[in-house]
């Protein structure tokens, strides 16, 4: 089970990393859009010296990931060494794919889409492809203070800031679209979409409704022990996870049971377990 599980992992990797290659080659290289990171950085100097993009993203990675080694352990692995070196090949290999556009406002925002598409999936099997990530790591280790957040917003603002020094400043604005939209993809892909919604009801009529969402939407519930602060009464808070098509018909339920019932409704990005993402019937169980 292991191994079906790490060989599934790397074709994750190897999935993620072409989409992600894709989304440089075909939007923003060929519109001198560098997103942050070795692929924005790589893309700054294929314009400058005609240096490979592909090729020089490798060549800027090796450096990084023996430093990694040395200063950092090994903990980072082989999925960093796989995704990076992948990553790199599946860029050189598709720098002759049609270009799709030259706009540069729909280059930005597709080739950051797919770009985030592809580390999301990446990320998503616990791999990376070296880059920023791994210069924050090691800038966070030799200057404590700056955290590997701080760090890779400082390698991103550095390699756009080359960016509008070496073409225009317009250009380096487009990147920041750029970036802000594949990281926004990245964290959709790994938190997943708002398909579900936690709700939280505190009603005098906890049992009944309890009761109704558990044999007619087939929905598992939980009691959760609370007590008023205002009055001292201890009493039960329902919690319950429902699809966001199912929200409406459990406000239904509650109307009709306790119109007065306080509800309190969040998003939730990912839910595992029966019912949801394994394909399990709904728990029964109170």
């Amino acid at each position: 089970m292991k191994i079906r599980q790490y060989l599934m992992e790397y074709l994750q990797i190897a999935i993620g990393s072409f989409i992600g290659s894709l989304g440089l080659t075909m939007f923003l290289v060929p519109n001198k859009v560098a997103a942050g990171g070795v692929s924005g950085l790589a893309t700054v100097l294929h314009y400058l010296f005609g240096l490979p993009v592909g090729w020089t993203m490798l060549a800027l990675n090796i450096p990084l990931f023996v430093a990694g080694v040395i200063f950092l352990g090994k903990g980072f692995g082989a999925k960093t060494l796989v995704g990076a070196f992948l990553f790199s090949v599946f860029t050189e290999a598709t720098k002759n794919f049609p270009v799709l556009t030259h706009d540069l406002l729909l280059s930005t925002v597709y080739g950051g889409l797919i770009l985030g598409a592809g580390l999301g999936i990446v990320f998503r099997a616990r791999g990376s492809t070296g880059g920023s990530d791994l210069a924050a790591m090691l800038i966070n280790y030799f200057i404590p203070a700056i955290s590997i957040g701080q760090g890779i917003l400082f390698v991103d603002f550095f390699v756009i800031g080359l960016d509008g020094l070496a073409f225009n400043w317009e250009l380096a604005m487009y990147s920041w679209i750029a970036l802000f939209v594949s990281s926004k993809v990245i964290d959709l892909i790994q938190e997943g979409i708002n398909y579900a919604k936690a709700v939280y009801i505190i009603s005098d009529e906890a049992e009944s409704i309890a009761r109704k969402i558990l044999n007619e939407m087939e929905r598992g519930v939980t009691f959760l022990g609370a007590k008023g602060a205002y009055t001292g009464e201890e009493r039960n808070v329902l919690m319950c996870v429902v699809t966001r098509l199912e929200l409406a018909r459990l406000k239904n339920v509650i109307h009709e049971l306790d119109p007065g019932a306080f509800v309190i409704v969040h998003d939730v990005h990912e839910v595992l377990g029966e019912g949801f993402s394994f394909g399990n019937k709904p728990s029964k169980k109170i």
